[in-house]
């Protein structure tokens, strides 16, 4: 009688396993083992499934996802992180705090003010913040996290193109520095609106919200760039236009 072969894994022929894949029937060791619904899978057979499976979108075409809202907590964390230097570093606000007039020679800094807040005023970074989390993840779950991510970092340089094209080249509003993650906040609540009519939802409380935001911008001694919050707004309506009207056919 001729002695039956021991079987060994195929990604590792010598180690013996008398453990079988639930989907090829092939050996597997323990290294090469995944835990399936019954039994185990192998390596190869867990990679052709994910390949082949179709992946789980969101209405307006993003991967869903599960679990904490990834893009806000870190959006929320690097602003902290970066209103936390503002205080230990000196220069820190002034390297990249927006200016209209620095616009051509350090473009970064379009981006950059919409992570930074004004140190001496705690509410102004505490009120964005907090309308972030309010906002954030409730968008984040409808657009999956890179659009959404899309959104907000469009939305922040929307704020700070709209202080630029409202500037005065020959006034002191070209020379008056802007920072806050406001504008990207209104682009937040303008995409909201798009995302609200476009699933039938009522859009009358942001309305008022909204009303009342853009109309403290405009009380004296409050010092707050309505531009930018112009700016973000604009931004954050078009750029959810194009993820809620587009075609089904080619939203992915």
């Amino acid at each position: 009688m001729v002695p039956e072969a021991v079987p060994v894994c195929p990604r590792h022929p010598d180690r013996e396993s008398y453990v079988r894949c639930q989907r090829c029937e092939r050996p597997v060791c323990p290294q090469c083992q995944r835990p399936a619904p019954v039994g185990v899978q192998c390596v190869d057979c867990v990679r052709e499934a994910a390949r082949t499976t179709r992946t789980a979108r969101t209405v307006f075409g993003g991967e869903v996802t599960q679990g904490r809202p990834v893009v806000t907590l870190t959006v929320i964390g690097m602003c902290v992180a970066a209103y936390l230097l503002q205080w230990v570093v000196p220069g820190f606000t002034e390297r990249f705090m927006y200016v209209p007039v620095l616009s051509d020679v350090q473009p970064w800094r379009f981006l950059t003010a919409a992570f930074l807040h004004s140190p001496s005023f705690l509410l102004h970074i505490a009120f964005n913040m907090y309308a972030l989390w309010l906002f954030g993840p409730y968008l984040e779950q409808l657009l999956g996290r890179a659009r959404f991510a899309a959104l907000y970092l469009l939305s922040a340089l929307g704020g700070s193109v709209g202080v630029l094209l409202l500037a005065d080249p020959m006034g002191t509003s070209w020379l008056r520095p802007v920072v806050g993650a406001s504008g990207a906040v209104f682009g937040l609540w303008g995409a909201l609106m798009v995302i609200n009519k476009r699933l039938g939802r009522d859009n009358s409380g942001l309305i008022v919200l909204l009303i009342i935001n853009a109309a403290i911008g405009f009380f004296p001694g409050f010092n707050i760039a309505w531009q930018g919050h112009l700016g973000g707004f604009v931004t954050g309506l078009l750029a959810a236009a194009v993820i809620a009207y587009v075609p089904a056919s080619v939203r992915r």
